[in-house]
């Protein structure tokens, strides 16, 4: 984290030279671009389209901050959220960047004070959403304006077969027309080639330098546990890693309450975040969750753009995400500072035929349907593979890897067998139930469990009943996933849980093909698990009461600026200046992070905190 001396008077002598290194250690207080940025900024200085992709916590804001800055005039930004715009706002101003944003949150003087701003041409970056951009009353507006640049966040709601696709971004495709001198960003963590190609032909018309970056994250383990007891899945994990800071992500808003409720009955500090709760709540436990150690958010996805934490331990999902993308970027969020970091998902049929249903409650053309569902069947067999996991989700992005050696089906191979046998005793229950019940039903005919279910259909009658009584239900269980992974068997074909069998099921029941599968061993990793966690230890010769003053200080002056407390600083910020321990304004400005209006407005501020702490240890 820290640079030498002499590395830093090396990289301001070229800064001097270079426009937008001279703004990123100026404004910004970084001596140099992370990989991939330094390419984007040049491509946009020289009038070109750029379709970055880049992987959560790569720094993509920087490649459109700052050659906004470099070109002068007005830039746009598109961000599909309110709050991730508001507070991106918030940090440029602190940083000392004439920012402004006008959106439905606020009240209309607010508005029209900013308009005021923009119009005659204070501000550098003003951030929309792609419902007021693109209405003909701030077109006509903006193009009387001196537009410089257009930088397009979140790029995959534009494509239509992307995870989080919106169709007000559709329109945004007019753009490149009404503004044809302007260079067009567009930056996005998740795309496949599908979802690169298709935003590359309809905001860019094909005519646009498309950049990726590696998508590789190998200090984070990935792993995936079949879901049992949720609530008890969770807290064993949790206990896991005392202590440090993780994200638990939830599919609903009542089961995000009730996991952080059960985690703070069992001795965790917990806080709730979901999209039902109140501004002032929200913002209340992300600045707890941004400045204390040890706090577990349980949210839904409404939790996480735009949040830098970078010692978060762990991402955990009590459910099935909805495609490999979301997945991808969801995890991005843990591990940032580098350090050891786990990915833990817990997975089940009912996951999978919950999100069957959203696919088919949506309000979308049966062609984008079909590919959400393939989209599902992909993460599916991301679940069921006993492949190195980060080989399928590199593959799946378009990169090769060699094995991991950091993943559960790595750490702890399990062994495979041949269960055709078993498979066509699967296949004969759910047929002679008539291919309309879901897994638990068929395993208790299976097991010959005369439920009240089975003895109203009659099925204790059927030659099927009891004939698998050599086997548990958990191994019923992940026989029948690892069918439905495999293509043998259809979850939810009509919308009401039942399993029905594929063409290829039906091959299999003939005896034209055989099935293999994957043997469960319950928790089979924790040991493997339990190693990363205690290796994952703290940073050495950081004074942990200093960081703990300083977040405590950063969340009082964010608190008095009516702010996220990551806006006033980053938790890397805050880490090097616990290392570095300033003790002047001189030392201070050496800080990363810390450019030259947070020089101004907090050095004193700090270096009187960090002065009083030294004097008092």
């Amino acid at each position: 984290m820290q640079t030498s001396m002499a590395g830093r008077i090396a990289g301001i002598a070229a800064a001097g030279h270079d426009p937008k290194r001279r703004v990123l250690r100026d404004v910004f207080g970084f001596d140099d671009f992370r990989p991939g940025q330094a390419d984007v900024m040049e491509a946009l200085l020289c009038g070109r389209h750029v379709l970055a992709v880049m992987p959560t916590g790569a720094g993509k804001s920087l490649c459109y901050q700052v050659p906004a800055l470099v070109l002068g005039g007005l830039s746009i930004v598109v961000s599909p959220l309110v709050a991730l715009m508001q507070d991106q706002v918030a940090a440029l101003r602190l940083a000392g960047v004439a920012a402004d944003t006008i959106n439905s949150s606020l009240d209309r003087d607010a508005n029209v004070a900013a308009w005021r701003r923009v119009a005659s041409g204070q501000t550098r970056l003003l951030y929309l959403a792609p419902e007021r951009l693109m209405t003909e009353r701030m077109l006509d507006a903006l193009v009387r304006l001196d537009i410089r640049l257009i930088a397009v966040d979140e790029a995959h709601c534009i494509s239509q077969w992307g995870p989080a696709f919106r169709r007000e971004y559709e329109d945004l495709a007019r753009l490149r027309d009404i503004f044809p001198k302007v260079p067009i960003i567009a930056l996005t963590a998740t795309a496949d080639e599908t979802t690169r190609t298709d935003i590359s032909a309809r905001l860019f018309a094909d005519r646009a330098e498309t950049l990726v970056l590696g998508f590789d994250r190998p200090n984070i383990s990935l792993a995936i546990e079949p879901k049992q007891d949720s609530k008890r899945q969770l807290l064993r994990f949790v206990e896991r890693h005392p202590g440090r800071s993780g994200i638990v992500y939830c599919l609903s808003r009542r089961k995000t309450e009730e996991m952080a409720a059960f985690l703070e009955q069992n001795g965790v500090t917990a806080l709730a975040y979901h999209a039902g709760m109140s501004k002032e709540a929200r913002e209340a436990n992300q600045n707890a969750f941004m400045t204390l150690s040890g706090v577990v958010m349980v949210a839904t996805i409404a939790f996480g753009m735009g949040i830098d934490k970078p010692d978060v331990a762990y991402v955990f999902h009590t459910d099935l995400p909805a495609s490999l993308e979301a997945y991808y970027q969801e995890i991005g969020r843990a591990g940032r500072d580098g350090r050891s970091a786990e990915a833990h998902m817990l997975y089940g049929l009912g996951d999978i035929r919950t999100r069957r249903l959203f696919i088919d409650d949506e309000d979308a053309s049966p062609e984008h349907k079909r590919r959400s569902h393939g989209r599902l069947d992909t993460l599916i067999g991301y679940c069921e593979t006993a492949q190195c996991r980060r080989q399928v989700l590199l593959g799946y992005f378009g990169e090769s890897a060699s094995p991991c050696g950091n993943c559960d089906n790595c750490l702890n191979q399990a062994p495979r067998a041949d269960g055709s046998a078993e498979a066509r005793i699967i296949l004969s229950a759910i047929a002679q139930t008539g291919e309309r019940f879901g897994a638990a039903h068929v395993i208790d005919v299976l097991l010959g469990h005369e439920t009240e279910k089975v003895l109203a259909r009659g099925h204790e009658r059927l030659a099927s009943f009891g004939t698998g009584a050599a086997h548990k239900r958990p191994a019923w269980l992940s026989l029948i996933r690892q069918l439905v992974a495999g293509g043998f068997l259809m979850p939810d074909p009509d919308g009401y849980g039942g399993l029905a069998i594929s063409e290829t099921g039906r091959a299999l029941g003939r005896g034209e093909i055989s099935f293999e599968y994957r043997v469960e061993t319950r928790h089979r990793s924790l040991r493997a698990k339990a190693r990363s966690a205690q290796a994952a230890g703290g940073t050495e010769d950081l004074d942990a009461a200093l960081l703990a003053t300083l977040k405590a200080l950063r969340l009082r002056l964010a608190k008095e600026r009516q702010v996220p407390a990551y806006v006033v600083f980053s938790d890397r910020t805050l880490i090097d200046m616990a290392e570095r321990r300033p003790r002047d304004l001189d030392a201070f400005a050496e800080v990363n992070g810390v450019g030259e209006a947070k020089l101004r407005e907090f050095g004193a501020i700090f270096v009187s905190a960090i002065t009083a702490h030294q004097a008092g240890a």
